[in-house]
């Protein structure tokens, strides 16, 4: 899982790492060859392009910390505008009280893995949060797509409503009316995959998220689409204004481009990552962590974060001040020491 970018991005911290000042020149050869690994790694160019420049902008401007290598607070740099593309933060589910009825709904390409996410949402969602389940068998073209959802929320001990197996629209207009007689709290839509370029059936779930007024309405892609996934993203959600992203296949061997590109090309959060084929094969997306794991480096960031908390940059100008006019006590020499153990406590780069 993104062995491929990890290694590309480790061999281009070479050209910085180690020495003993970030210059403009190493800063160059370096982004130079994050440049590549990116776009090896199939992520859209202008989303490149952006986060070249806003590392390049960020480092040359940067106070370098005396407790850390330049190398690693350049990483630590890269991991930020890292965390930054893949969306900051983690955004949890638009879910109601109990009280009342959260309807989600899930859409995407042929072949993405939808009817399977559908399932895996649903098993994650009763064990995190204990709730009443209801899935909705939407996919009436697929032959024995509806009988899989049945199969796998027998599985994930949810119940599955398959209506008239006709008429999809009607079908989770019905869902919607059953699910409120019978006091559930969740209804998770499964609606067929579709071409984005399918006019028709773009319009058929269009109307089906307007019938139900969905409070999630999640796109479905697999991973190792790269780039391609944040195009066909951006024209599901002319259609349904979707409220977040399921990445499926993660565990494969997938480049990145899609993780990378999605966010930032459509401006709406990856929320969950499919991990294994299992009903529990499936994480909430945390961005910190994929950026971390990417890298291969989270030591070193927690590093720089930890240097950060200690060392007071003011304070430490002060101190340079007395030193350069012979007025540094043993008190400052406590205070110097102190801070300086309590980093290196952290981690072995004395």
């Amino acid at each position: 899982m993104l062995d491929g970018i990890t290694k590309s991005l480790t061999d281009a911290f070479k050209f910085i790492t180690g020495n003993a000042v970030i210059t403009e020149s190493n800063i160059k050869k370096t982004l130079s060859q994050i440049k590549i690994a990116l776009l090896d790694a199939d992520v859209n160019i202008s989303v490149v392009k952006n986060f070249i420049n806003s590392v390049s902008e960020e480092a040359l401007g940067e106070k370098v910390l005396r407790s850390v290598k330049p190398g690693e607070q350049f990483v630590k740099i890269v991991y930020d505008r890292l965390v930054e593309i893949l969306g900051n933060k983690t955004q949890d589910l638009n879910l109601k009280p109990k009280d009342t009825l959260t309807i989600i709904l899930l859409a995407g390409l042929q072949g993405s893995g939808k009817t399977t996410t559908t399932a895996k949402l649903a098993n994650l969602i009763k064990k995190n949060d204990n709730r009443k389940i209801l899935l909705v068998a939407c996919d009436v073209y697929r032959p024995a797509a509806i009988d899989q959802l049945i199969r796998l929320g027998e599985i994930a001990g949810v119940e599955v409503f398959t209506g008239d197996k006709k008429d999809p629209i009607k079908i989770a207009k019905d869902a919607v009316k059953f699910a409120k007689e019978n006091s559930f709290d969740t209804l998770i839509i499964d609606t067929a995959g579709r071409l984005h370029i399918d006019k028709e059936m773009m319009n058929e779930v269009q109307k089906i998220a307007k019938e139900v007024k969905p409070d999630e309405i999640l796109f479905v892609a697999d991973a190792m689409t790269g780039q391609t996934a944040a195009d066909i993203a951006n024209e599901f959600n002319s259609y349904l204004n979707i409220t977040g992203v399921i990445l499926t296949k993660f565990d494969s061997d997938t480049r990145g481009g899609a993780a990378f590109s999605i966010k930032q090309v459509i401006g709406k959060p990856i929320k969950f990552i499919g991990v294994s084929e299992k009903i529990d094969g499936i994480e909430i997306f945390h961005p910190d962590r994929i950026a971390s794991r990417i890298l291969g480096m989270g030591d070193v960031v927690s590093l720089v974060e930890k240097a950060q908390e200690v060392i007071n940059e003011e304070e430490a100008l002060k101190l340079e001040k007395k030193i350069r006019k012979e007025e540094f006590t043993l008190q400052d020499f406590f205070r110097t020491i102190r801070a300086d153990v309590k980093v290196r406590s952290f981690g072995e780069y004395s």
